[in-house]
């Protein structure tokens, strides 16, 4: 049989895409993590850079500084000897010197010449031979440098060093490296650590869910246990407080319609027995007086049915009763009470085969049939087929009746109690018999549910936990 298929609104599936509460925990946990992480290493990056940085200009200078002096007194007795004086300057591996002398206007530069004045930036060395002495970086063969220039005005001259400071950049590549390392590893470490403690956080919720879930099973008695967490007990207290509402409200609710139910069944059995007496002698009455008691009469048996139908909503209210579950043909039951209650000219087909034998119990499948059979009756203008249908887990039991169909508005509204179609409105019945229906079918783990039948009328499918006789 096809299945019936429903596409869930837009909002439902909206909301299905929404991460679990324990996903945005983790998440939440995870991208606070980060954002701290981040914010830490961007800090100790900069306060290490920085101090790598001031040491190697301090040491730079304070190199530099030590050559000027140097040059000022070699130049200053010969300033001839001013190249050889400058090869000969001691520098950090990687390191170049250049010499200026003002009144000769000549550079001198560390032999062999790699580097020159102009490896320096034009207004650096223009401003330092003003008498502007100074740090500048500089980038030389791709390689980053801290050149220094010093003012010798005793001997008319500006020195130039230049110092690497390509350790220092590879100490900070290295702790970056490091750092966005840590920052991933703290996350990921951060995520574990939330989806572990969500789990011990969220418990309490659990158990509230599956509470609520039972209850709204019908376990009316379920309660949550009591805690040693002050705030958790807040909340069981406040759950059980509200399930006892509940259940009171419910069983108050249920106990009324009970009372009320039976109380009816002795005046309405007296009715019922008086209306009889005058049918019996109804040739006795005017034509007016018989229209009178037809009406009465209809109105007395309406008024008993819809009594009897409430009598069994409050036992299946009040899970009265255990399910009497026997190996039966299914297909064979289904022909006797259709042809018990006189629709045994309805069709029965079956795909059970050879899988027939199954265990249900004959009382609510002969209810839940006879109602669906005498809802097409009054309703839709009766039957057209029974079809009994079996999957691997559960039982089909459909009725397809003659009728205009269902609204698909309508559909779930059916099943409530009292409610009626559009096409019945003026119709007979109690409007309980499709709520007896879906209790019956919910009170053995199935459902009911109305869709369209090939012919265009209604289709009601009740599906049974299928149960394997051992």
């Amino acid at each position: 049989m096809p299945e019936v298929s429903q596409t869930p609104p837009l909002r439902l599936r909206l909301q299905a895409l929404r991460p679990g509460l324990r996903a945005r925990i983790v998440v939440y946990l995870s991208l606070a993590t980060f954002i701290g992480v981040v914010i830490l290493s961007v800090v100790t990056f900069a306060a290490t850079r920085n101090y790598l940085l001031d040491k190697a200009t301090s040491s730079a200078r304070s190199q530099a500084l030590t050559n000027a002096q140097l040059v000022r007194s070699l130049v200053g007795n010969s300033r001839a000897d001013a190249g050889e004086v400058v090869t000969n300057l001691r520098t950090p591996t990687g390191g170049f010197a250049v010499l200026h002398l003002g009144a000769e206007d000549l550079f001198y530069a560390q032999a062999p010449l790699r580097f020159t004045q102009s490896n320096l930036p034009s207004s650096f060395v223009r401003d330092a031979i003003r008498g502007a002495s100074g740090v500048q970086r500089v980038d030389f063969n791709g390689r980053p440098y801290e050149a220094v220039a010093v003012d010798i005005p005793a001997i008319d001259a500006t020195y130039f060093e230049v110092f690497p400071i390509s350790d220092v950049e590879d100490t900070l590549g290295t702790i970056r490296s490091t750092l966005i390392a840590a920052v991933l590893g703290i996350t990921i470490v951060a995520g574990v650590i939330g989806f572990l403690l969500s789990g011990n956080v969220l418990h309490p919720l659990r158990r509230v869910t599956d509470a609520a879930k039972t209850i709204a099973e019908g376990a009316l008695a379920t309660r949550l246990e009591d805690e040693s967490d002050p705030d958790l007990q807040r909340l069981v207290e406040s759950f059980n407080g509200m399930a006892d509402a509940v259940q009171e409200r419910i069983e108050r609710e249920e106990r009324f319609a009970s009372d009320v139910s039976h109380e009816l069944r002795s005046p309405i059995t007296s009715l019922g027995a008086a209306v009889d007496v005058l049918q019996a002698r109804s040739d006795e009455l005017s034509d007016r007086n018989r229209q009178a008691l037809d009406i009465i009469t209809t109105q007395v048996r309406r008024f008993d049915r819809t009594v009897l139908d409430l009598l069994e909503l409050s036992r299946l209210d009040a899970r009265a009763g255990q399910d009497q579950l026997e190996e039966i043909h299914l297909t064979s039951l289904v022909e006797r009470i259709a042809a018990r209650h006189g629709y045994g000219h309805v069709l029965v087909v079956s795909d059970l085969g050879n899988d027939d034998v199954v265990l249900v119990d004959k009382r609510r499948i002969e209810r839940i049939l006879l109602n669906l059979l005498d809802n097409a009756r009054d309703h839709a203008g009766g039957a057209s087929d029974i079809l009994i249908s079996s999957s691997a887990d559960e039982l089909q039991l459909i009725v397809d009746d003659n009728g205009p169909g269902i609204g698909v508005s309508e559909r779930v509204r059916i099943f409530e109690r009292f409610a009626r179609g559009t096409s019945s409105r003026n119709s007979v019945g109690s409007g309980l018999g499709l709520a007896i229906v879906s209790e019956h079918a919910r009170a053995v783990g199935g459902r009911a549910f109305v869709d369209t039948s090939p012919s265009g009328g209604a289709r009601f499918v009740v599906t049974i936990p299928r149960l394997e006789p051992e």
